[in-house]
């Protein structure tokens, strides 16, 4: 698949810091790329390339007001992601319910052996 073709996911996107910096930027406000490039040490065109993929991706999307470009957060988007971490809260879920029955384990057994 050719550079030009392809099309970044939501994995993808979110995989970089910068660009999650960015989303967490744009959940507060739209803003210009020029607002949201004072907040990292690179150029605007390195923002522009992570802005394109998060446009790819369905993240962002830009709307021209005047001769600037605003980019808004597209939180619909993110169903995605919330859905595949959810089916691995599980784990989670389970590895913490043994940790407590361990520890619970553990300090009543102290307990069991403290000297009167």
């Amino acid at each position: 698949m050719s550079r030009a073709a392809q099309k970044y996911d939501v994995f993808q996107a979110i995989a970089d810091p910068t660009r999650r910096e960015v989303l967490r930027l744009l959940s507060e406000k739209e803003l210009p790329i020029s607002e949201i490039t004072s907040h990292f040490p690179m150029s605007r065109t390195a923002v522009a390339k992570h802005l394109h993929i998060l446009s790819e991706a369905e993240l962002v999307s830009g709307r021209k007001v005047g001769r600037e470009k605003r980019y808004r957060l597209v939180p619909e988007t993110l169903t995605e992601l919330k859905d595949w971490l959810a089916y691995y809260e599980q784990f989670w879920s389970n590895k913490l319910t043994r940790l407590k029955y361990i520890v619970e384990s553990t300090v009543e057994s102290e307990i069991d052996n403290t000297p009167d």
